[in-house]
């Protein structure tokens, strides 16, 4: 098992969704490496040569499409934030009122586009299978962006705001209706002064299984609950043969994602780090370019000079 597998198992067995780095960590990760370069005529002859790109994406790609993440000071639906609300124990205590919450998000979302950084990524992806390269997105995001934008090789570690699974017999379905019942019609006003609606629990999404009828939740990955070991395995598999690695707006800071590209660069596999500013990981990456991912990543994924495209 390489150093990567047995790290994450010992992580997946250990943490759950939604844990940070101890500020000791964070210091050694300052400690560990040089400056990274901001040098894109150099991240391009990398780009160039590699054959299996592994991109990590989180929430900073998604908020230039205009989604409010629920994070940090402000981030708050109603008086609560996404800690409050995604959890297990908030959906047995009160299921109406998160999946309001989620109502909310999935309409949101269905509003929203990809941004030139989706775009970049997708088109990435789509011109290098033709060469006989591979570019896999390892994303955070739950809202679906990237596959609207057309990425296929897609792993959603903490899954997808348009997937649902059964609290009774477990089936995982997709499902994009608008309202996703027709309880939630006009419900889920973010307003703090708005009144939770107060619907039955029989009138909440149900599954659509033959003879089932259980209660629906979201089929993503809440705070308290581990990643889906079958997912871990998948990018366990793509990180360990990458040989190029691009971390995506995101912070950096939220275990077990936080590991995935400080371990790629530990075994000697360049990094680079698209951020609006630097993380806790920075320094451990060869590359970091500053700025909105939909202005630094497109040019830093366009069609290199030495392609050949039949």
């Amino acid at each position: 098992m390489c150093l990567f597998q047995s790290t994450a198992r010992r992580l997946v067995s250990q943490v759950h969704c939604g844990l940070k780095a101890s500020s000791s960590k964070k210091q050694k990760f300052f400690l560990e490496m040089a400056r990274p370069s901001s040098n894109m005529a150099d991240f391009r002859e990398v780009f160039a040569k590699a054959k299996h790109i592994a991109i990590i994406t989180g929430a900073g790609v998604s908020a230039e499409s205009g989604i409010p993440t629920f994070r940090g000071a402000g981030g708050f639906w109603r008086k609560w934030q996404a800690q409050e609300l995604a959890t297990p124990g908030a959906f047995a205590r009160n299921p109406s009122r998160v999946w309001e919450f989620y109502h909310y998000r999935r309409e949101v979302m269905l509003s929203k586009h990809p941004n030139p950084a989706h775009i970049a990524i997708a088109e990435c992806e789509k011109r290098l299978s033709k060469q006989g390269r591979s570019v896999v997105v390892i994303t955070q995001n739950i809202d679906e962006l990237h596959r609207k934008a057309g990425t296929k090789h897609l792993l959603e570690i903490h899954g997808s705001l348009f997937k649902t699974r059964c609290t009774s017999c477990g089936n995982v379905a997709a499902n994009y209706k608008s309202p996703i019942c027709p309880a939630l019609a006009g419900k889920g006003a973010p307003d703090p002064g708005t009144e939770d609606a107060a619907i039955p629990v029989e009138d909440l999404p149900q599954c659509e299984e033959d003879g089932c009828n259980g209660l629906l939740r979201p089929h993503v990955v809440w705070f308290g609950e581990a990643l889906d070991p079958g997912v871990l395995t998948a990018v366990e598999k793509e990180l360990d043969i990458c040989d190029l690695c691009l971390v995506v707006g995101t912070s950096s800071v939220v275990y077990p994602a936080a590991m995935f590209a400080p371990q790629v660069s530990a075994r000697g596999v360049p990094v680079a780090e698209f951020n609006m500013e630097p993380t806790p990981a920075t320094n451990r990456f060869r590359f970091h370019f500053p700025g909105p991912c939909g202005t630094t990543l497109p040019p830093a994924l366009a069609r290199h000079e030495t392609e050949i495209i039949s």
